[in-house]
């Protein structure tokens, strides 16, 4: 092999963007974190979100070069290059057919609403879903435009999808979202969520590509865009910080849960901590992340149910939307009062 060979096949050299990066921050609230005052002081507050991907996952119906192989019932299957897994998408159009009204019906049973991280080309695929959230009072968040990996995406590419995303949960719901998971964002997706709301004068309240906390936090946005504002300090991100351990989508890890009581012990187990810490003055909050091709199936749904009225037994729990916490977070504590 050629040194010129070599140096190609090199991967190029890490180097801080200041448009697009942030710097780590490992203090956070530090040892006596704020007390958030829930509304009716409350000692925790749940946020339950779906998950809604199906039909935006890889396929080479949607221009793909593969098919899907992450988070399936066939854990570690390798993709297919250049071809369809009709099995796999299946799957996925199991979560849009029937998985994800009859998590929805769980939760109206119990009368409780929670958030959707909506796929923008899912809810394209089945309009039905956002119009049964806003007949809940369920908020449509958004996924991104596709359920893939964003991280080599082209800028411009990336920004598109941004774009047609808050097009059409704008169609879809009568306004923009509020806040976005992207999952698998890339280094510019923060940066270019930041740019876009401000030039089409929306309101970005939250993000919650982040685990890193069980309260809400302040990230200050990249120093080169708040260079580019003049004068004006830019207000910081604010992040809801998500959660990949009370998740369903370890049912489909290769250290998987083997049963539905696998996920109800493991929530109520971090219920409990957490509410227990709240009874000795320092509430929290806590996220819940289902999607409806996993936990909508029979033998799961179950546990959903289970945790649903356990936590529905418990007085003093306040079951929110994300932007009900965003807004509560932010005239409570208002970046203003915490420092910058």
């Amino acid at each position: 092999m050629s040194s010129t060979t070599s140096t190609l096949n090199q991967p190029t050299k890490y180097t801080w963007d200041p448009l697009h990066d942030t710097p780590r921050n490992l203090i956070g609230h530090g040892p006596r974190p704020p007390h958030p005052h829930w509304p009716n002081n409350a000692k925790i507050a749940l946020s339950f979100v779906i998950n809604y991907e199906e039909g935006g996952e890889y396929s080479v119906l949607n221009g793909d070069a593969k098919s899907e192989s992450y988070l399936t019932e066939a854990v570690g299957a390798a993709p297919r290059h250049e071809a369809r897994n009709t099995n796999i998408e299946s799957e996925y159009d199991y979560g849009a057919r029937a998985g994800i009204w009859r998590l929805l019906r769980v939760f109206e049973n119990a009368r409780l609403k929670g958030t959707v991280y909506g796929v923008g080309l899912a809810l394209e695929g089945n309009p039905a879903v956002a119009k049964e959230c806003q007949r809940l009072g369920w908020e449509v968040g958004s996924h991104g435009w596709r359920w893939i990996d964003y991280h080599s995406m082209p800028k411009a590419q990336e920004r598109a999808e941004i774009e047609r995303c808050i097009d059409l949960i704008t169609a879809q719901t009568g306004q923009a979202p509020r806040g976005w998971y992207i999952g698998r964002l890339s280094p510019r997706s923060q940066s270019l969520l930041h740019q876009i709301y401000k030039e089409r004068g929306l309101e970005l309240l939250w993000l919650s590509d982040s685990y890193a906390d069980d309260l809400p936090y302040y990230q200050p946005i990249p120093s080169a865009l708040n260079n580019a504002q003049g004068s004006e300090v830019a207000r910081p991100f604010l992040i809801l910080p998500y959660s990949l351990d009370t998740n369903d989508f370890k049912y489909l890890m290769p250290n998987n849960w083997s049963s539905p009581d696998d996920l109800l012990h493991y929530l109520i187990g971090a219920f409990d901590e957490l509410y227990a810490e709240g009874e000795e003055g320092s509430p929290k909050m806590m996220s819940i992340g289902l999607h409806a091709r996993i936990s909508g199936r029979p033998a799961r749904i179950g546990a959903v149910r289970k945790f649903v009225e356990y936590v529905s037994s418990k007085p003093d729990v306040w079951v929110a939307t994300r932007e009900e916490i965003a807004r509560h977070w932010m005239a409570t504590h208002p970046y203003e009062s915490v420092g910058k």
